[in-house]
């Protein structure tokens, strides 16, 4: 027998991997990018230009269908993550972009000190926006 599959649960199927392809990448970030690297950092702009930003928004579009197909939208589980969400979004073009790029000239000029500081920096907000993303889940998932 067939079960009923409903538009609502392919657009929630549509919601988890739009945010595993979007933001998953943050997590293996410190094994990803080679310090020191250029060629790497410039390939963290392409992913944030040509994953995260239009996975974020499949995502962002999923969950505005699914939040008002059930009226969600009174409920904290649901206000917490999009806030999450949209930070997320700002983070990645407002934050990593241009400071990937950065990293990038520094890099191909030889590194140095200054390189090492903005590096450890973006690693630490890396691991921040993970760390948003786990509490994203969560919320998600328990529903509290």
């Amino acid at each position: 027998m067939l079960a009923a599959i409903l538009f609502y649960d392919v657009v929630l199927s549509i919601h988890v991997m739009a945010i595993v392809a979007a933001f998953g990448s943050w997590f293996a970030y410190p094994l990803l990018v080679a310090r020191g690297d250029g060629g790497a950092h410039r390939a963290q702009v392409r992913v944030a230009r040509t994953v995260v930003t239009p996975a974020g928004t499949l995502a962002l579009l999923a969950g505005v269908y699914m939040a008002s197909d059930r009226s969600y939208w009174s409920e904290v589980w649901i206000s917490v993550p999009l806030v999450i969400l949209v930070v997320l979004m700002g983070i990645t073009g407002g934050y990593f972009v241009p400071r990937q790029q950065r990293l990038a000239e520094l890099a191909d000029g030889g590194a140095g000190p200054e390189y090492e500081a903005l590096a450890t920096q973006v690693a630490r907000v890396a691991f921040a926006a993970a760390g948003l993303v786990v509490v994203a889940i969560f919320f998600m998932v328990t529903k509290p």
